[in-house]
């Protein structure tokens, strides 16, 4: 488990692997986040203080912020030494070729899920739209 961010290229690397090693083994989760990187950055200095406009003070940065993106094979603490951390933080002006290859490899990753069978949560809401529709006709023919 590397300490650190890892570059981009790296992460997209490791994600595919991550997505494999899911694909594989035919079950578990991979969890993706991201969120803007405030840490150690400056807000902006003339609006110190939260106003009714914008209540936290860092909704107005002085320059664009990056964003982090991470992604693990939710391990818990059971099985934590199996535990895979991944990161990146991507600069602003790099984040539309980002997203496009995050797209990209999210879809491949993505490709081996199995279709949810709803089948029979589609069966029981037709019984209960034919016993609720015979009560709700047995209900009016009782006021007449």
């Amino acid at each position: 488990m590397p300490k650190g961010h890892l570059s981009n290229d790296d992460f997209f690397l490791r994600l595919s692997e991550l997505f494999d090693e899911r694909r594989q083994k035919d079950h578990g989760s991979i969890y993706l986040t991201q969120k803007r990187l405030t840490y150690g950055e400056d807000t902006d200095v003339d609006s110190p203080e939260a106003t009714t406009e914008a209540p936290f003070r860092d909704q107005n940065p002085s320059k664009p912020l990056p964003i982090i993106i991470r992604a693990t094979n939710g391990k818990s603490k059971v099985n934590r030494d199996k535990k895979v951390k991944l990161s990146t933080i991507v600069e602003v002006d790099a984040l539309e070729g980002f997203y496009a290859k995050y797209a990209e490899v999210c879809k491949l990753g993505m490709s081996g899920l199995k279709k949810r069978d709803r089948s029979k949560a589609k069966e029981k809401l037709k019984k209960k739209k034919k016993q609720g529709g015979a009560a709700a006709a047995g209900a009016e023919a009782k006021k007449s």
